[in-house]
C-alpha cells in the first residue's frame, strides 16, 4: 500500500510541475537505475517483432516505472484509414513496472532487462527527458515501421540525453530489411506472403538502422561508452518458449494447392479469376502506394507479377479480341520474365516462385488459346 501511494504521489508531483510550468524535475537517488526493456515475440500481428519500453527503477524514492512508446488509441476516428495512411499518431506512457510484467506473464512472453551503466547525472538527464515528453505534445508521434517506432523513439531519446549518436547498429548491416524482417513471420505462413508481396523497394535496402527490439537488444550488448560497457549483461526477468501456432489454412500447403488446382484446372474459367485476383491485388498495391505516407509501401515492384493491366486482358478476352489478347498474354511474360530475373536474389523469392510458375502456365494457355492461326495451302 505504501508503494502504491508513493507512486500516486510521484506521478501527481510530476503533472503538477510541468503543468504549472516548473522546470525543476523529480531529482533521481544515486541509487537509481534506468533500463531497457526487451520483450519477446508474440503471435498476434502487433507482437510479431517484440517489444522495446525503458524502466526506471528508483528504491529511495519507491520509483518502479516503465515508459512505453508503443501506444496507439483504436478509440481514433478512422483509426483504419489513419494507419492505412500512416499519419495515425502513437504516444509515450508510463505504467507501474509490476503491471507491465504482469501482462508479459499472461501473453507468456519473455522479458529481458539490460541496465545503462552511465553517471547519476546521465540517468538525471534521460529521467527528466522521459517526463517532459510524457507531459507535452511529444509524447506523440507519426508511426513509421522502420523510421520510427517503439524501439527508434527509445534510441533517439537514449543518444539525445548523452548528447551523441553512442547508440548506433551493430551488426547484420549489409543485408535489407526485407531479410531482416522475413524470419519473424515464421508460423505465420499468408502473413509472411503479404508482407512480402506489398513492401516495395524501402525494405530492400540496407538494414542500417535499430528499428526492431532484439537488434536494439543486441546493439547494447556491443557498445561502448567513455570505455566501458554501455550496459549491464542482460537480465531474464521472465522466460517463456515461443508457442508456434498451427493451423489447418494458414500454411504453405493450401497455397501450394491452391495454385496446383489453377495449373491442373486447365479452365478457361479459373484462368480468368486467377487473373483477376492478381490484377485486383495490383490494383490495391498502386492506390496503397499513392494514398500511404509509409514509404515501405511505395515503389512496389511486385506489381509486376500483380500487374493491373491484366484486367485489360480479361476484357479483351471477354470480348474476344484474340489479336490483343495475344499480345497482352505475351507483354505479361515478359513483365514475369523480368520480375522473376530481378527477384532472384530477394529474400521472398522462394515465396513468390509458385505463384510466378501459376502465373507462366495460366498466360501460356491464355496465349495459345489466341494465336492467330495460319492456314495451311496445299
Amino acid at each position: 500500500m505504501k508503494k502504491v501511494i508513493f507512486r500516486i504521489i510521484f506521478f501527481t508531483l510530476l503533472l503538477l510541475s510541468f503543468n504549472s510550468g516548473f522546470s525543476q524535475n523529480l531529482p533521481l537517488s544515486k541509487e537509481a537505475k534506468i533500463s531497457v526493456i526487451t520483450c519477446g515475440l508474440g503471435n498476434e500481428s502487433y507482437s510479431y517483432f517484440g517489444h522495446t519500453a525503458i524502466r526506471v527503477a528508483d528504491p529511495v524514492n519507491n520509483i518502479d516505472v516503465v515508459y512505453n512508446y508503443g501506444n496507439f488509441d483504436f478509440r481514433t476516428p478512422n483509426f483504419v484509414a489513419k494507419f492505412a495512411k500512416g499519419d495515425l499518431q502513437y504516444f509515450v506512457s508510463a505504467r507501474p513496472f509490476t503491471e507491465f510484467l504482469s501482462d508479459y506473464t499472461s501473453e507468456r512472453r519473455s522479458v529481458y532487462e539490460q541496465e545503462l551503466l552511465i553517471s547519476p547525472d546521465l540517468k538525471q538527464i534521460l529521467f527528466d527527458k522521459l517526463n517532459s515528453t510524457l507531459f507535452s505534445e511529444d509524447r506523440y508521434y507519426t508511426y513509421k515501421f522502420i523510421d520510427k517506432n517503439c524501439t527508434s523513439m527509445v534510441v533517439d531519446i537514449i543518444n539525445a540525453s548523452l548528447g551523441q549518436n553512442i547508440l548506433v547498429k551493430k551488426g547484420n548491416t549489409d543485408i535489407t530489411y526485407r531479410s531482416i524482417l522475413y524470419p519473424y513471420f515464421d508460423g505465420h505462413f499468408y502473413e509472411k506472403l503479404g508482407t512480402s508481396i506489398i513492401f516495395g523497394t524501402k525494405v530492400d535496402q540496407l538494414g542500417t538502422k535499430i528499428f526492431l527490439p532484439f537488434e536494439l537488444k543486441n546493439s547494447l550488448e556491443k557498445t561502448t561508452f567513455q570505455n566501458q560497457p554501455f550496459v549491464s549483461t542482460s537480465k531474464t526477468l521472465l522466460s517463456f518458449e515461443k508457442e508456434m501456432p498451427s493451423s489447418w489454412w494458414n500454411n504453405v500447403y493450401t497455397y501450394l494447392f491452391i495454385l496446383g488446382f489453377v495449373v491442373l484446372a486447365h479452365n478457361k474459367i479459373v484462368d480468368k479469376i486467377y487473373l483477376l485476383i492478381l490484377s485486383l491485388i495490383g490494383i490495391f498495391f498502386i492506390i496503397v502506394g499513392f494514398y500511404s505516407l509509409h514509404l515501405e509501401l511505395s515503389m512496389n515492384y511486385n506489381t509486376l507479377l500483380f500487374s493491373p493491366f491484366l484486367l485489360i486482358l480479361i476484357f479483351l478476352s471477354i470480348a474476344k479480341n484474340k489479336r490483343w489478347t495475344y499480345r497482352f498474354a505475351v507483354l505479361h511474360l515478359i513483365f514475369l520474365v523480368v520480375y522473376a530475373v530481378f527477384m532472384i536474389n530477394k529474400a521472398h523469392f522462394l515465396i513468390v516462385l509458385p505463384m510466378i510458375i501459376t502465373s507462366g502456365f495460366v498466360l501460356v494457355r491464355v496465349a495459345i488459346r489466341n494465336k492467330k492461326r495460319i492456314p495451311i495451302i496445299i
